[in-house]
């Protein structure tokens, strides 16, 4: 090996006091001394015979047997003994150890060896056998380099903790946090436990327009752009509900997609501006037949992930094998306060939220206080699964009105530790009540509110053919995800949250990488 090689090896813990710039440009250098060698860094495949976890399970068989296998992985750790290496190979299914030998592999197979770096990805063949320390090992007879690594890995010992640089560079904190792997390996499972529980229940899944002349089947501010073929506005759905209501008038009994929608508005804990959701109708049934239907689904799948019923979440035990609660919202603040609503006129609502200690202002109308205090007094203590049902009508304007009472709305929303898991109607279907309740929605527009729901003549064209009795629920993929993964925010769940933009003053790596490659020239 030259020594100009020689001087190119920075050990891992040097690295990091090294400058970005200067240590892709030795690594780069290492990718020209590759080609000299004729060596390609970048090949096109590798045949490999296993999985790291699969040599795992038959490894008595296959070290038994001396059957020479094939593995492929990033190195994520490597040791020099003399004339020997053992290294860390991580695949997505897990990590096992390979030892590297001088006189097994070759001298200049050896050197080459020498000069890769953690994070180089390579191909090894060779067979099992099991060290004197006990460790699991694969005896490397030849290997092949299949990806030469550029840019270093965070800190072996600190990891990637920079909570903002883990979701910026998703990328590095998958190779380096292998339960943030695990994690998003079971956001699939969840998802596709939900699809076989529903589609085993008789539902068809279907898919509906994401770009919208007019968005609706939520309250939420949307995305707009522009159509310039149509010249027209366009918007980013915000929900599919009136998409998929139009499928049920065309004769449908039960559909559900998993969609992707979007809503123009901040960003926190629970809330990323592109989210996942689930929305599923089903004709001739209403809300108390949906809420059993969710119900059952959700526990099933908490058995499914957990093999139990209880399972933390924080610093709560969850506990979804009993019967959810069900309540109303007007009793639930009732019990919260004493306090009966529906005894109350608006303005006397609004006098009364002022006595409660919560500001009345901006809210129009008595469905708006009655939520404000519901939001206040009640949501905060709502840690096991409880349905919180019958919501005023003015904040439900999709819902069907209540068969008991005009001033409220057959709709139930889920809660479990102090956040919403999902949202349901008995579906109207009346398009004389929707058209007035989107009148009321321009209303409430034109005063302000601008979550408010527009008016859209198509659907109530369609309602004019027949919406027959209809139940419809949404709820989150990724709360769903948060909570069966006890994680506490939604951008541990998503693969790449949005972000705002860097403001660190650090330079791009592709303007280091162009540098370097105007440098060659």
């Amino acid at each position: 090996m030259s020594e100009k090689n020689e001087n190119m090896n920075i050990p891992p813990d040097a690295e990091s006091q090294m400058p970005l710039a200067e240590l892709i440009k030795i690594r780069r250098n290492k990718v020209h001394e590759l080609l000299e060698k004729n060596i390609n860094p970048y090949p096109y495949k590798y045949d490999r015979s296993h999985l790291v976890e699969d040599a795992h399970a038959d490894f008595d068989a296959l070290a038994e047997a001396e059957t020479e296998i094939s593995l492929a992985g990033r190195i994520m750790l490597k040791r020099k003994m003399g004339k020997t290496f053992f290294s860390d190979l991580h695949d997505s299914s897990g990590r096992i150890q390979i030892y590297v030998r001088k006189d097994r592999v070759g001298d200049e197979s050896f050197d080459v060896y020498n000069t890769l770096d953690l994070g180089d990805i390579i191909g090894c063949t060779g067979f099992l056998f099991t060290t004197k320390t006990g460790e699991k090992t694969l005896k490397v007879s030849s290997f092949e380099l299949l990806s030469k690594s550029l840019h270093p890995l965070p800190d072996k010992h600190a990891g990637l903790t920079d909570t903002e640089q883990r979701y910026r560079r998703r990328y590095a904190d998958l190779i380096v946090n292998p339960e943030v792997r695990d994690t998003f390996r079971m956001r699939s499972k969840i998802i596709q436990l939900v699809r076989d529980y529903l589609n085993d229940k008789g539902f068809l899944e279907v898919e509906t327009p994401i770009l919208q002349p007019i968005y609706g089947g939520g309250n939420a501010k949307p995305f707009k752009t522009f159509y310039n073929k149509l010249n027209r506005e366009m918007y980013m759905r915000i929900a599919d509900e009136l998409y998929l209501k139009r499928l049920i008038v065309g004769g449908y009994d039960k559909v559900w997609e998993f969609c992707k929608d979007f809503r123009n508005e901040g960003l926190d804990r629970f809330h990323n501006p592109e989210f996942s959701m689930i929305e599923m109708y089903w004709a001739y049934a209403d809300y108390k037949d949906i809420a059993e239907l969710f119900e059952n689904m959700i526990r099933e799948v908490v058995f499914a992930i957990h093999g139990k019923y209880k399972i933390p979440y924080g610093e709560y035990e969850i506990d979804f094998e009993p019967k959810f609660k069900w309540i109303s919202m007007i009793d639930s603040v009732k019990e919260a306060t004493g306090v009966d609503f529906m005894e109350l006129s608006y303005e006397e609502a609004k006098v009364k939220a002022k006595e409660l200690h919560v500001s009345g202002e901006g809210l129009i109308n008595w469905g708006k206080v009655v939520e404000a205090v519901w939001e206040e007094k009640v949501e905060p203590s709502l840690i096991q699964p409880t349905f919180i049902v019958d919501y005023p009508v003015e904040i439900s304007p999709l819902a069907k009105k209540h068969r008991d009472d005009p001033r409220l709305t057959e709709r139930f929303e889920l809660f479990c530790a102090k956040a919403e898991m999902g949202n349901a109607f008995s579906e109207l279907n009346d398009p004389a009540d929707q058209l007035e309740r989107f009148r009321q929605q321009g209303k409430a527009m034109e005063a302000g509110d601008d979550e408010g729901h527009p008016l859209d003549d198509d659907f109530i064209t369609a309602l004019t053919y027949g919406m027959p009795p209809t139940a419809g629920l949404g709820f989150g993929i990724d709360r769903l995800v948060m909570f069966l993964t006890n994680q506490h925010t939604i951008r541990d769940v998503v693969f790449f949250p949005q972000m705002k933009e860097e403001g660190d003053g650090s330079v791009p790596v592709s303007k280091i990488l162009g540098k370097i490659l105007d440098e060659e020239k």
